[in-house]
């Protein structure tokens, strides 16, 4: 017998019983097989119980298993609109539906009715938000280990994550593919200019680098005091350990303080820095997609929006007005 089936039933004031049984099934089934994470889980609840509260409002009566089965659309839309109202983003709001579909799924396979108004309730429109890179001296600073010398860390530590923020910058690497390297991968300096990295789902490409951040690695392999094999990480933790990621992000914290730089500073705006400049500098967009590994195009044009905004804001301060 599953968890699912042996989930305890919620206290829902707004639903009866079965509905509160199988909203507990339904998390537990998430959380077991499909494993999603306990924040997720906890909006999923959380959207639920808000819907239901406002279906028993909204017909003046406790939702039942056979009255949330026969939702219409007009249902959907009003508690959409609801939420809407209450000035809920437009993500919080794709969540919610797309929640609501997921207990009506579990509940079509349970043999407890089909709840077809959900399939028929468009995705609201999220607006795209544009990644914010940073400028390029800046994001030079944040490759350079002397701009830590005064923290209390060991020297090898302040090089090793300058090193990875070098990557990131110079080659565009998510964290995730900069912390996968294995010591083969990256050729000592003047032995190659070319990384080969793992990227999502498990897609490898060749990415160039710069000698002077293959440098940069050189300096913290001759400074690790742990053994760095080819087939290990490169970069280890303070205790030779796979590194983190928590780790980096939390050297850019520091660092943002240090340089006064905005919250938008993150590791991963290190990769947005490197496409931007390069796409401002007459780079492909072809070819960025390539370097950035992205599956589709349309993913790499987010940065044309960021360029034209940059060069509408030169216009605007340049531009004499009369």
């Amino acid at each position: 017998m599953s968890k699912a089936t042996t989930a305890q039933a919620i206290e829902l004031p707004s639903a009866d019983h079965t509905v509160a049984l199988e909203m507990a099934r339904w998390l537990s089934h998430l959380g077991a097989e499909r494993r999603l994470s306990p924040k997720t889980l906890e909006a999923y609840a959380r959207d639920l119980r808000q819907c239901l509260d406002f279906l028993c409002a909204h017909w003046g009566e406790r939702v039942t298993l056979k009255r949330f089965a026969a939702l219409e659309a007009t249902d959907i839309r009003a508690f959409m609109a609801m939420r809407r109202a209450d000035d809920i983003a437009g993500r919080s709001l794709m969540r919610a539906l797309a929640g609501l579909r997921s207990f009506g799924r579990f509940l079509e396979r349970e043999g407890k009715g089909k709840v077809g108004a959900l399939s028929a309730i468009r995705a609201p429109k999220v607006a795209k938000s544009l990644p914010k890179p940073l400028p390029m001296a800046s994001a030079k600073r944040l490759a350079d280990a002397d701009e830590r010398a005064g923290e209390e860390r060991e020297t090898w530590i302040l090089v090793r994550d300058a090193a990875v923020m070098a990557l990131l910058y110079g080659s565009g690497l998510r964290i995730s593919e900069a912390l996968g390297l294995k010591r083969r991968d990256v050729p000592r300096p003047g032995e190659g200019d070319v990384l080969i990295v793992t990227g999502k789902g498990n897609k490898t490409r060749m990415v160039p680098v710069l000698q002077n951040v293959l440098a940069l690695v050189q300096d913290y392999a001759g400074m690790c005091p742990y053994p760095l094999p080819p087939e290990g990480p490169v970069f280890v933790g303070a205790r030779g350990g796979p590194l983190s990621p928590r780790i980096i992000q939390l050297a850019m914290e520091r660092l943002r303080g240090a340089l006064g730089l905005p919250d938008s500073a993150t590791p991963h705006a290190l990769r947005h820095s490197f496409a931007t400049h390069l796409l401002s500098r007459g780079g492909d967009l072809r070819a960025i997609q390539e370097l950035l590994g992205h599956s589709s195009l349309s993913t790499t044009q987010v940065y044309t929006g960021i360029d034209s905004e940059r060069l509408l804001e030169v216009y605007a301060s340049a531009h004499p007005r009369r």
